[in-house]
């Protein structure tokens, strides 16, 4: 039997972790198996869908690459993959279990339901409605709710990939509502009936559907549909592995780790080991093929897998590395330009790509050093210094204007064809850092060039703004020495 997954999202606003992890967990399964990933959209519920979500849906998904076989813009042979787009379904197998015996309209006001659950819950009882089931429920018109008839009353037992066997009695069934009196299916209706239409083999699921299992089996029953595969994914937990991650806890919308600098790949090797395990000790899977491969769920956890940021970006740390340069440079360039407000020179930007990776690990972070300053040396012209730090710890500046001219005179000397070299730049002054002491000789150098207490080496910073701007920038320096000294 051929493969078939879907990931059923309903329209009500962002996208976070959790569905996305269900999503990939689908779409990687599908693949694993050269079969179909469907992106149905489940919007019955009318009241709580969020304008643009749909596309959010779609965009969140292209942004990973999980690209779908059939989906809101790709309708399959059994039609539109937008549950409000295919009320008919709907209502023809509500017609079949009516036909059965084995649905009625609900005969009671929303005010009468009420009062019966409350009367339950005042004698410490649940509140099933089968027992409230009307004997002449007369027929149905479509503007009352629809019900279903639980047709037997047992203990339901079926097998998880995930959890194993499990089973749930009596308590657990009842006759819920297939068809709103808006005319709208419910989730527990519509889904089994579109898995059956779509083929669906595979169902990767939230824990939170455990619990309603049974309801599920006894319609699957009803409408003689074979039970298709459950996989429950464990659920996904806050950093302190308390409760479950929620929007209250800060769970983001998955666009915002797109808009932070995470990389696409960095963020699927995320996702995949929350609550995955490939069985070995390999953590980083740079090739989307090569985890399609290693999936399986037997690897698939039972416990909470907590959601850990810092390791987030220590897996896209690993993925910015791997990056071709090219491929590097045209994602750093505009996010420098943007934060500096100038357009780094093709050769300053190759040469500050080596700090990049090291201090990286998110594409935001170059934001944050821009906005620290951290960055300011890249800019063309002098920078601005305090006359007070240009001496190694406070020291005499007399002596540091010195070191600085000595300096000069050297890189002066060198080259402009070597001037892109940090290691011939060292070269260059460092048998006389070492005679003259190296802390009084490379602090005014590299605060020269940065006007930062901290920054990166002066030979790396000096490689990539150039000799023209290195002398100008020590010429700067002493002249400001000598008008304090």
């Amino acid at each position: 039997m051929a493969v078939i997954t879907r990931f059923a999202p309903s329209p009500t606003g962002m996208m976070h972790i959790g569905g996305v992890r269900t999503a990939l967990f689908a779409w990687l399964w599908a693949r694993k198996n050269g079969g179909q990933f469907i992106l149905r959209i489940e919007d019955t519920d009318q009241e709580r869908e969020v304008q643009g979500s749909i596309e959010h849906i779609q965009e969140s998904l292209r942004w990973l690459r999980l690209e779908w076989d059939f989906g809101p813009d790709k309708p399959g042979a059994w039609g539109s993959a937008i549950q409000s787009e295919r009320l008919d379904t709907y209502r023809a197998a509500a017609q079949k279990l009516i036909d059965k015996g084995l649905a009625y309209p609900d005969p009671y006001a929303a005010e009468e339901v009420d009062a019966m659950r409350k009367a339950a819950a005042a004698e410490k009882r649940p509140f099933l409605f089968r027992h409230h089931r009307p004997e002449n429920p007369g027929v149905w018109d479509g503007k009352r709710p629809l019900r279903f008839k639980v047709p037997q009353i047992k203990r339901y037992t079926w097998n998880d990939e995930v959890r194993g066997q499990l089973s749930a009695g009596e308590e657990a069934l009842d006759d819920f509502i297939l068809i709103k009196s808006d005319g709208f299916p419910t989730y527990n209706f519509a889904h089994i009936v579109d898995d059956a239409a779509m083929g669906v083999t595979h169902i990767f699921r939230a824990d939170e559907f455990l619990s309603s299992t049974p309801r599920f089996l006894s319609l699957y029953d009803a409408l003689e549909i074979p039970y298709p595969t459950f996989v429950t994914l464990p659920p996904i937990l806050r950093a302190d592995r308390v409760k479950k991650l929620g929007k209250r806890d800060g769970a983001k919308d998955i666009l915002e780790y797109r808009e932070e600098g995470i990389l696409p790949d960095a963020m699927v090797n995320f996702l995949a080991f929350i609550g995955w395990n490939p069985g070995t000790d390999d953590e980083i899977f740079l090739d989307r093929s090569e985890l399609i491969r290693a999936f399986s769920l037997d690897g698939i956890q039972t416990g909470g897998a907590a959601v850990n940021e810092d390791k987030l970006r220590w897996i896209n740390k690993h993925h910015l590395a791997a990056m071709q340069e090219p491929a590097f440079l045209a994602e750093a360039a505009p996010r420098l330009a943007h934060s500096l407000g100038v357009a780094l020179a093709p050769e300053a930007l190759t040469r500050l790509a080596p700090v990049l990776r090291e201090r990286v690990s998110a594409w935001s972070d170059i934001d944050a050093m821009c906005a620290a300053g951290e960055l300011d040396f890249v800019r063309p012209g002098i920078v601005e210094l305090d006359h007070s730090l240009v001496a190694w710890k406070g020291g005499d500046r007399t002596e540091a204007r010195q070191r600085l001219e000595s300096v000069a005179t050297l890189l002066d000397a060198l080259p402009v064809g070597e001037f892109d070299d940090p290691e011939r730049i060292k070269a260059a002054v460092w048998e006389y850092a070492e005679s003259a002491g190296r802390g009084s000789v490379l602090w005014p150098l590299r605060y020269s060039l940065s006007g930062r207490e901290k920054s990166p080496d002066p030979f790396t910073i000096a490689a990539i703004i150039g000799k023209e701007q290195v002398l100008e920038r020590i010429r700067h320096a002493i002249a400001v020495v000598e008008t304090r000294t």
